[in-house]
This record gives C-alpha cells, sequence and structure tokens, in this order.
C-alpha cells in the first residue's frame, strides 16, 4: 500500500491506495511534534506498516526557514567575502525608504568565517588552502560551537577540492554542507544562501525524519521535493534546502495526475486557501524554476515555479484613507477567523461575503461539522455598507469582485506576462475556497473549461502518490554555445547522468526505470538572466532559444547565444495509482434542496458531490457541496460529471444575463 501524507499548518492529510482503491483521512496537525498527527492518522486508518510505503511532505524546512528557527550555524567563504550573504544584490524592497528596517539573515555575522582556497573564473588557483588555514578554521568553529557547516567558496563549480578538504576536517562533528555539493552553479551569492539555508535546516530535517522513520518502521520513507519528484528519506536530510516547497508540489504534481486522468495536459492551476493563492501553469511537464524564493532568501535549486498572492478565504476587506474598498494582503487567520466563524472575530472576510451572497451554505461548511454564523457576517460587513452608503450584499459582491481580480492578475503573471494565451488552457481549481471562484476566474481570462478535482482537499498528498522519484542534477559550463562540439557537450551531460543514476540506484530504482530530460540555461551575450531550454542539439537548441525569447520577451537579438548552465532531471516512474471509479446505478441524483443565491431570480438548485453519478450534467446556476469545499457553478456554465469524480466545467454558447434580476 502507498500512503501519501501532507502537513500542514491546520491539517495533516492522508490519502492511501491500496487493493481496496484509494481513500482519504483528515487529523488536526501537531506543529510542535508532526509525526504525532502522522502517527495518529496510521493509526485510526489501521494501516499494517509491514505492508506499507510512505511519501511524505514535510513543512519542517520550510517552517525552520521562515520562522528564523534554523540550528546555529557557521558560514565559510573565501578572504574578503564574509559580508557576502549581508550585502547581496544590493536589491531594496522599499526603493526610497531611507531607513529600511534590517532583514533577517540565517546566520550571524559573527559567524562568517574567512579562508583560503580560491579559485579563479578560469579554474586556476589563485590562493591555496593550507592546513594552518584549515587548523585557524577548526579554532575559530569549536569556540563559536556551532550545529551546522556551510562552505561556499569562489568557483567551486570548477574545483570543488578546497570544499572537500575542509568539509573532511569538519564532518565528523558538525552537519556540512558544501555548494559544490548543493548547487555547483555560477552566482555566489545565490549559491552562498542556497547552501546556508541547507546548512540552517538539515540537521532539524535530518532528526525529523530519522525519528519518524523509527516510529513506523519498516515502512519505507520517501519525501516530496520542490521540484515535484521525490527522494528517499536517507537522503534528504543532506538535500533539505529541496523540501522547501514540499506541500504546494505535491498539489501540482496532483492536478496535473487528475487533470491527465481526463485526457487533459496544458492546465493553469490555482489553490485558494486560508490566507494565500497559489497560481502556476503546467504544460504537459510541471513548469520548474531556478530563480525562487523562500521569504526574502534566494533559493536557486530547481523548485515549482509558482506564483504566491496574498488573497485567501480569510483575507480582510477594509476602506483605505482615500474612501476605497480593498482586501487582502491581511487574513483574519484560522483564531479568531472570519466574523462568521462565531469566535468573536470581527473582521470582513471573502468566505463572510460568500456566505453573505448564498454560495456557502451555513450548515453546509466542512460537511456540517461547523455551522457558520450569518447574523455575525452581516453585522461585520454592516459597518462597511454604512460608510460606503450601499447595502450588505453590494458590498459583499464587491468584495468577492475585487478577490477575484486580484486572483485573476495573478494567473495573467504566469500566462499572459509569459507570453502564454490563457484560453489554450484548462483552469484547475483547489484547496478549500477554490471551487467557488472558478467560473468567476475562467471568465475573466476568457477560458472556456475548468476542472474542480475529486479530493480537491487532499489535492498535495495524493499527488504525493503519483510523484516521480526524481533527482535533478546541474553544473555551471560558460562560453558561446557555438564554440562547443556536440562531443563535449554530451561529455558533460553525460558525467551528471553518472552522478543522478548513482543516487537513484540507492532507492533501488534499476537505470532500465530513468527518464533523462536534458536541458540548458542560454541567453544572449552580454545578458544577465537566462532561459532554460529543452536540449536536443546545438542548431535546434539555439532555434528554438530565438523563439521563446521572442515569445517571453516580445523580440529575438542578432547576439551570439551563450551557454550557462547544463541540467538533467532524472524520473522513475513510482508505483501506478488510480482514481476510484463512480459507480454506474443507472439512476441520477436529485438536488437535495434549493437556496437563494445574491442576484439569481429563482432559488439555486444544491447537489450533494458524493451523490452524483458518472457522466451527469448540471447547469448552472448550482451549488455542489462536499466535506471540505463548495463549487459555485455560475450561470452560462454547465458541469459534467467525469467518471473519475472529477467535476469538468464548460462556458455555455450563450449569456448569462437571463438568470440575474
Amino acid at each position: 500500500m502507498l500512503l501519501g501524507i501532507d502537513t500542514g499548518g491546520t491539517f495533516t492529510d492522508f490519502v492511501l491506495f491500496g487493493h481496496n482503491g484509494l481513500r482519504i483521512h483528515k487529523v488536526l496537525s501537531t506543529p510542535y511534534a508532526p509525526e504525532r498527527a502522522i502517527l495518529q492518522g496510521i493509526n485510526e486508518l489501521q494501516i499494517d506498516t509491514a505492508q506499507l510505503s510512505v511519501i511524505h511532505g514535510s513543512t519542517v524546512a520550510t517552517n525552520a526557514v521562515l520562522e528564523g528557527k534554523g540550528v546555529r550555524t557557521v558560514f565559510i567563504t573565501n578572504h574578503g567575502l564574509r559580508d557576502l550573504l549581508f550585502i547581496g544584490r544590493q536589491a531594496r524592497k522599499q526603493l526610497y525608504n531611507l531607513q529600511p528596517s534590517q532583514p533577517l539573515f540565517p546566520v550571524e555575522r559573527e559567524c562568517c568565517l574567512e579562508t583560503g582556497g580560491r579559485t579563479g573564473a578560469n579554474g586556476e588557483e589563485v590562493e591555496p588552502l593550507t592546513d594552518e588555514h584549515i587548523e585557524t578554521l577548526l579554532a575559530q568553529i569549536e569556540q563559536l560551537a556551532p550545529q551546522s557547516v556551510a562552505i561556499n567558496l569562489l568557483f567551486s563549480f570548477l574545483d570543488d577540492k578546497p570544499e572537500k578538504k575542509i568539509e573532511q576536517s569538519l564532518k565528523h562533528k558538525y552537519f556540512v554542507s558544501r555548494s559544490s555539493d548543493v548547487l555547483p552553479e555560477y552566482r555566489e551569492y545565490e549559491r552562498g544562501m542556497t547552501t546556508c539555508l541547507n546548512a540552517c535546516v538539515g540537521p532539524l530535517v535530518q532528526g525529523y525524519l530519522q525519528k519518524l522513520k523509527k516510529e513506523i518502521e519498516p515502512a519505507p520513507v520517501s519525501v516530496m521535493q520542490s521540484s515535484g519528484g521525490t527522494i528517499a528519506a536517507d537522503q534528504a536530510g543532506q538535500q533539505a534546502v529541496r523540501m522547501l516547497l514540499s506541500g504546494p508540489a505535491g498539489g501540482l504534481a496532483g492536478a496535473r495526475f487528475v487533470a491527465q486522468c481526463c485526457d487533459r495536459q496544458r492546465l493553469m492551476t490555482f489553490d485558494i486557501g486560508g490566507t494565500s493563492t497559489d497560481v502556476a501553469l503546467i504544460d504537459g511537464e510541471i513548469q520548474l524554476t531556478s530563480e525562487g524564493r523562500i521569504a526574502d532568501y534566494p533559493v536557486a535549486v530547481p523548485m515549482v515555479d509558482m506564483h504566491t498572492i496574498g488573497a485567501g478565504g480569510g483575507s480582510i476587506a477594509f476602506i483605505d484613507h482615500g474612501g476605497m474598498l480593498q482586501v487582502g494582503p491581511e487574513s483574519a487567520g484560522a483564531d479568531p477567523g472570519p466574523a462568521c466563524y462565531g469566535r468573536n472575530g470581527h473582521h470582513v472576510t471573502v468566505t463572510d461575503a460568500n456566505l453573505i451572497l448564498g454560495r456557502i451554505q451555513p450548515d453546509a461548511f466542512l460537511g456540517g461539522a461547523m455551522t457558520l454564523d450569518t447574523a455575525a457576517a452581516k453585522t461585520a460587513i454592516r459597518s462597511l455598507a454604512d460608510k460606503l452608503v450601499m447595502n450588505t450584499e453590494e458590498v459583499a459582491e464587491g468584495i468577492i469582485k475585487i478577490a477575484n481580480e486580484h486572483m485573476a492578475a495573478a494567473l495573467r503573471v504566469i500566462s499572459v506576462q509569459r507570453g502564454h494565451d490563457p484560453r489554450d488552457f484548462t483552469l484547475v481549481s483547489f484547496g478549500g475556497a477554490g471551487g467557488l471562484h472558478v467560473c468567476a476566474l475562467a471568465d475573466a481570462l476568457e477560458m472556456k473549461e475548468a476542472i474542480v478535482p475529486v479530493h480537491a482537499g487532499v489535492l498535495s498528498a495524493l499527488g504525493m502518490l503519483v510523484a516521480p522519484r526524481a533527482r535533478d542534477v546541474s553544473h555551471t559550463v560558460t562560453g558561446l554555445l557555438s564554440v562547443f562540439s556536440e562531443t563535449e557537450l554530451n561529455s558533460h551531460f553525460d558525467r551528471l547522468a553518472i552522478e543522478g543514476v548513482a543516487s537513484l540506484k540507492q532507492e533501488g530504482v534499476q537505470q532500465q526505470e530513468i527518464t533523462f530530460l536534458k536541458s540548458v540555461d542560454l541567453r544572449y551575450h552580454g545578458q544577465s538572466y537566462t532561459l532554460n531550454i529543452p536540449w536536443h542539439n546545438i542548431v535546434e537548441t539555439t532555434s528554438l532559444f530565438h523563439k521563446m525569447h521572442a515569445q517571453r520577451f516580445g523580440h529575438r537579438l542578432d547576439q551570439p547565444v551563450e551557454l550557462v548552465n547544463i541540467r538533467i532531471a532524472l524520473r522513475a516512474a513510482n508505483k501506478p495509482v488510480e482514481l476510484n471509479r463512480l459507480a454506474m446505478s443507472g439512476k441520477l441524483a436529485e438536488p437535495v434542496k434549493t437556496a437563494k443565491v445574491y442576484g439569481i431570480k429563482k432559488e439555486v438548485p444544491i447537489w450533494s458531490r458524493d451523490d452524483l453519478q458518472a457522466e451527469q450534467l448540471i447547469e448552472g446556476p448550482a451549488l455542489i457541496t462536499e466535506q471540505v469545499s463548495t463549487t459555485w457553478l455560475e450561470p452560462g456554465w454547465q458541469c459534467k460529471v467525469h467518471k473519475t469524480g472529477n467535476l469538468i466545467l464548460n462556458k455555455k454558447q450563450y449569456g448569462y444575463a437571463a438568470y440575474h434580476s
């Protein structure tokens, strides 16, 4: 049996795939000891761990970085570069603020040490690393008493011997992270910060995974990486920085999987939670970036290319100093939460607005486990309505429209601004509030089709079951592309492939199971930023770069093309997983009741998603409720139930004005 586990801030989600198909389960998270919630869920599911394989998405690394709670770390670099992490790119978040707040750094300045072992840009030695340098470092580190050490010497990707020599002298006593292993690429600041973050959270991740493995023996444990693939827990601790987007990567893997079950390949996804909305684009494969950030830190290892905004179900609506209605980015959180939660919350949120408009039914929230307080929501929104000289429903509708525009703008960032036409894609919504906004967002982008996945509330855990075992290896190789020979470049790729295959073989993967996706980072000579291009050969790849540059930036240059990095993504499929098929009883479900929705002339039918049959067609306007979410099927849209339980939404030919009062 396969068990996917996604540890979130509020709930820990479980998706079990075995002989009887898929089962889902949720328990409250235990942030102080995440493994306790996992053990509770396994016990409640009554699983024999001797017959289990676990794939886990953990927030241990993410939370440690966001909260600044990594272990005490020493940062080692070359002479004269002690302040590398503090100077960074000298980019200020607030350009005209003369007194900016001091940002947090993963290490203290006193823990930044300098040594020899400097390599030049041509790969030749500039300053040797002597035994005296090593002895001095050992004495300094002993006095600072860290738990881990990050080593980041200049141009170590050209010559890693000095870093390895320092590592050998330290690894018997400390957790050691060296840049030539974590990220053998150019850009010393990004490489240094990534290596440092890996050192700061590595011992925490390693300790947590060892504890979890011991608790659920003999079940093997794998961990979800930010790139959308899994890695064995035994190796994950040394590559902890690759787990910073573990949960969101699982969500994208799940979205891609359920869409493929419906024969859809080109997707735009949005995940609406309580505080934020994550959007991404999938064009056959999940799109990755090596220019991601966590908090204020650059993280240059491959991770899912995702755009996040502060707009979610808990986003607070307010009137600004100019008298305009605004929504977010501040959130009411879970406690006290939106006013309708009945916990003395007084802020008006997107959830309150949906409730007032009738799009959320107060007795159907969380499958009826929690009843929402409509009166409290109306009382809270009345203070805004009085100031705007509007009624409460008009203000609620305005809140939803503003929130939708924020989300639509985010979707345009990952599509239109990158040369993609949203109309060529299918919109996939998930998260607790995704189904409430899916039709409006599709309309805003003129998209004709959307999918509300089955098990959308636990999609990240499902994604972990279907994610491949994966390694992403890279190395900086610079020069004009036309100067290299095919043989020379193939030798570089072969060296990377050997490294990735050796790592996967430690998980028992056979070489014939592995697929290799080669790519290169290219730029025009004189540029700073690169585009990642699939590798074919020098001529075809150069032509493809010109085409993609024109698509992304609207122009191409008559300049030589420069190679910067080479990459190989190695993937080995996990055990196949199938969604449960809906029964074909022949008797179609009926609405469970009707309700008034603001702006609609007649009462709207409410359907229970659990009752729906395969191929059943529902015409909007309609509400489709389930345990963890609600789908608002707007007028002018229709929904067909796929045999896997996914809801496929299509825009009808006629408009929706006829349905409105």
